[in-house]
């Protein structure tokens, strides 16, 4: 592993960090916010996936997100979206390729030999970052925002007893009906529908839910707010009785601008359920 850069912030140490990735095959950046508690032992982490267009380090200087996880003690890892370099696959539109990675493992061509971002941050990043730095494995929790918020429930829901808790900042909530999904989905896995089932949160909380509480803010002004088919979410929530708290907020769109403000009530969450 290689450093990039540390800087102080907060109290604790905000760092961006490269590794060679058997998953993705070739090297891969994240960031790594460590708070000042993290010098005396291990701190809990919770993981922030981004959405599309982005890398690891959009959330990490626009989210604001520092601050709060620094109140709490919590660390925080801002993971890139895709594998990215020479000879990696890519596509014109920003919604398909490097930088749209879907937190899927891609089993079509070109795709398949270095998107596996399903495995690389459920699998390979912990691996390096339990390894590397004071974490407490045993307390973690998960955020994301639209194409990330999409990765952050799926692999929730999918993997119970990992994550203590769940939020989601306009999450692609049903990407199986959706044009960010039916897209990426088809190019990624295939045009077997079946096999899109298991990353699309709506059907996931039909079929399982999250054991544990749940946030979802959602802007009512979102842009892409049809896209996102956030009511479809919503009515599974209800349908299969799930704690969580689904709040529309009125006015805000789909910008860093909304995370940003809601960022607090976030990792105050999270910090509840991590206890700390």
């Amino acid at each position: 592993m290689k450093t990039v850069s540390e800087n102080r912030a907060f109290g604790g140490v905000q760092g961006v960090y490269t590794h060679a990735s058997d998953v993705c095959g070739g090297d891969m950046t994240f960031g790594l916010f460590l708070p000042e508690e993290a010098e005396q032992g291990a701190v809990p982490l919770v993981w922030y996936l981004s959405g599309l267009t982005c890398t690891h380090e959009n959330a990490m200087v626009k989210a604001g997100a520092q601050r709060w996880a620094a109140d709490h003690g919590l660390a925080l890892v801002f993971p890139d979206t895709s594998p990215r370099g020479p000879g990696v696959a890519d596509d014109p539109a920003y919604d398909l390729g490097q930088g749209a990675g879907f937190y899927v493992n891609a089993t079509e061509a070109p795709w398949a030999p270095h998107f596996r971002m399903w495995d690389y941050v459920t699998e390979e990043l912990p691996r390096v970052l339990f390894n590397a730095f004071p974490l407490d494995e045993e307390r973690q929790s998960i955020t994301g925002h639209s194409m990330g918020g999409h990765g952050a429930l799926t692999i929730a829901m999918s993997l119970p007893g990992r994550f203590r808790s769940v939020s989601a900042f306009a999450p692609i909530a049903n990407p199986t009906q959706s044009d960010w999904g039916r897209k990426q989905l088809t190019a990624y896995l295939g045009a077997d529908t079946a096999k899109w089932a298991a990353h699309d949160a709506t059907l996931l909380m039909k079929k399982r839910g999250f054991d544990g509480p749940m946030l979802i803010d959602q802007g009512a002004s979102d842009q892409f707010i049809d896209l996102l088919r956030p009511e479809a979410l919503a009515e599974a929530i209800a349908a299969h009785r799930q704690g969580a708290v689904f709040r529309m907020q009125k006015g805000y769109d789909h910008s860093y601008f909304f995370v940003a403000t809601f960022m607090e009530h976030h990792m105050g969450f999270h910090a509840a359920a991590l206890n700390v």
